[in-house]
């Protein structure tokens, strides 16, 4: 039977994503669970977009429309770039497989970090492709690194800025510098999911410029994160018009629901939420700074709504005695864990379960 299967698949494993709430009460008999796990708004979305969805019920038996004409005129409006340069798809997980399906033929080299988000390296298996990973360097993209591994086989380039897990970011001078030096033949993916929550001043907040001066960076957002519609499954990438039309034809015909489309184009018009969003990211963030500091663990600055941190103790059985205590994070390798930036309320309860754990 295994003979039926694609060769590539061999290698790979389903994405694990965080585990539900409902599944850590039933295990282990709990009434209340606190999700830390899967970088998820803890304010939800916007109450205009509540308001705009609930009068948007009438319509769900019909098909959503499958060119998501007034999301992209939205986007088009708010980013000042052409709607043919605009994507729309069902999360940024989506638009990872279609960039993949697009560019990667069998016995391509596709370079990306070795801590990141696990997707750019699996649907380079996927597709047939060679992951040429390149480590970290201070928990960071190592450009000067990646650069040295360009060769003739290099078709893609995948750099999440800021990165999940680790919350590093590159500067706006680094990229250029970065982007500059490689090739016109060899595709950027730049990531931005969490862009939102950055406080630095040397990010480069206006990226859609990059695509502007050069026709091989595709960059990908979302509204998963920042804006909260994790549940819609709404994302999209912003490219050369020749790229994105290439994109476009290995899309699924519906893949943007009606709702989703709805709740991105109400969404994009609150930035009072998105202020908010910012604010209590960032004071929670503060918070827990401090306490990792005062129990003496390690962690790089994040510009995410998540820490990456080394809990001085397996990450497996930490992940495990949190949720017995109903908190669930994730466990990354060796001693390290990624928390989600929560309410205030949901970090003091963090923490004051980790300390239990820990023994601090």
């Amino acid at each position: 039977m295994t003979k039926v299967f694609r060769k590539e698949l061999e290698s790979l494993k389903p994405y694990v994503p965080g585990r539900p709430i409902e599944d850590v009460k039933r295990e282990y008999g709990l009434k209340d669970v606190i999700k830390l796990a899967s970088n998820e708004n803890p304010l939800g979305y916007s109450k205009k977009v509540r308001e705009k969805l609930m009068n948007s019920l009438d319509n769900l038996a019909l098909y959503p429309d499958g060119n998501a004409t007034e999301l992209k005129e939205a986007l088009s409006k708010k980013l000042d770039i052409a709607v043919d340069n605009i994507l729309p798809s069902s999360g940024a997980d989506e638009m990872i497989d279609l960039i993949a399906k697009t560019l990667i033929s069998p016995g391509d080299e596709v370079i990306t970090a070795d801590i990141t988000f696990p997707r750019y390296i699996s649907t380079t298996k996927m597709m047939g492709g060679t992951p040429i990973i390149v480590p970290l360097k201070d928990y960071t993209y190592d450009l000067e690194g990646i650069l040295n591994h360009i060769s003739n086989k290099t078709k893609l380039i995948w750099i999440c800025n800021p990165n999940n897990p680790t919350g590093t970011m590159v500067t706006e001078e680094e990229l250029m510098d970065f982007f500059a030096k490689v090739p016109e033949n060899v595709i950027i993916a730049y990531d931005e999911a969490y862009r939102e929550y950055v406080t630095r001043d040397d990010y480069p907040k206006n990226s859609i410029e990059f695509v502007k001066k050069y026709p091989n960076i595709i960059i990908l957002r979302t509204f998963s994160k920042a804006y909260g519609l994790a549940g819609l499954r709404v994302a999209y990438a912003v490219g050369d018009k020749e790229v994105i039309k290439n994109i476009n034809k290995v899309r699924g015909p519906f893949n943007v629901n009606s709702l989703g489309q709805t709740a991105a184009i109400t969404a994009l018009e609150d930035d009072e939420f998105i202020e908010e969003v910012y604010n209590l990211n960032l004071e929670g963030k503060n918070y827990l700074y401090e306490e990792f500091r005062n129990m003496g663990l390690h962690f790089p600055p994040s510009e995410t709504n998540h820490i990456y941190v080394n809990v001085e103790k397996d990450a497996q059985e930490v992940f495990v005695e949190l949720q017995k205590r109903g908190v669930i994070i994730r466990p990354m390798s060796g001693n390290w864990i990624r928390v989600s930036i929560g309410t205030m309320e949901e970090n003091r309860i963090f923490i004051e379960k980790l300390k239990e754990v820990l023994g601090k």
